[in-house]
Order: C-alpha cells, then structure tokens, then sequence
C-alpha cells in the first residue's frame, strides 16, 4: 500500500517557526518518523511539503493513480481553501487531516476546516505524533476494508 503525505504552506519551517505552538521538530524528523512507522506497518509513502496550494492540488490528484490514501497538513490553508476540499473529494481517497496544534484551542478562525466534511478523520494536538498516528489510523482503515472484500 502507498500512502502520500502532504504539507502546506510554513511546514518547512517547523523547528524555528513559533517552537512554543508547533514544537521543535523539523519537518525532515517528522518524514523520518513517518519512514520509521510506514517500515513497520508495510506501507510505501512519498512525503511532500509545498507553500503553494495550486501545488497542493496537483499533488492531490496524482495521488488519485498512485496512492492507496492521503494524510495532508494544509496548515492555513485548511481554513481557507474551498478548492482543496474539492480536490480531496474528487480523489475518492481515505484521507487523514492531521494538525500538530489543536486547532480548536487557538483563534477562533482556525476552529473551521474545509478538509474535515470530506476527510476519513482528523487528528490535531499531539505534535508530531500526529502523523504516526495518522499512518495507524489509515493503515488500520484500509486493511479492514481489504479484510471485509469477499
């Protein structure tokens, strides 16, 4: 199985960027953590990391051929982007949205997600384990679904 990961605008500055709300791990320690925990569960993953949301949804629909599921940080794009929702539905994918602050404790602004209405499930607060956790919950998705096809 072949999960792609996708980052918005500001993740490449994980690490420096407000450490007191998004930590101090860097983006690379993050896909590294990824490739650690997709080795043990099987799974292939391609990680990606872009400032620009028409890229973002290039990104989407060639994970429509390549992938068996999306996990995606839109960072603020998630609470703006209507086109990126699109994008998600069109795919058909089992999507995670995964945020390392929880959205819901900050500006009342980013407490709306145009990703959560289209997304399998959400995960936000837990840092950088979000994204582990995220792999858990969409491996742990498709195999059920593989295990409940005659």
């Amino acid at each position: 199985m072949h999960i792609t990961i996708l980052n918005g605008p500001n993740l490449n500055l994980l690490g420096t960027r407000q450490p007191e709300v998004y930590g101090a791990t860097t983006l690379a320690d993050i896909e590294h953590m990824c490739q650690r925990k997709a080795q043990a569960l099987g799974l292939e993953i391609e990680f990606n990391q872009t400032n620009h949301e028409g890229v973002l949804i290039d990104q989407i629909h060639a994970a429509r051929s390549e992938s068996d599921g999306l996990i995606i940080n839109a960072g603020a794009y998630t609470h703006t982007s209507v086109a990126l929702m699109d994008a998600v539905a069109s795919v058909s994918l089992p999507t995670v949205e995964v945020h390392l602050s929880n959205i819901h404790a900050r500006e009342s602004f980013r407490h709306t997600s145009f990703l959560s209405p289209v997304a399998l499930g959400l995960i936000c607060g837990f840092g950088a384990t979000g994204y582990v956790m995220a792999l858990d919950g969409i491996w742990a998705h498709l195999t059920a679904a593989d295990s409940a096809r005659p």
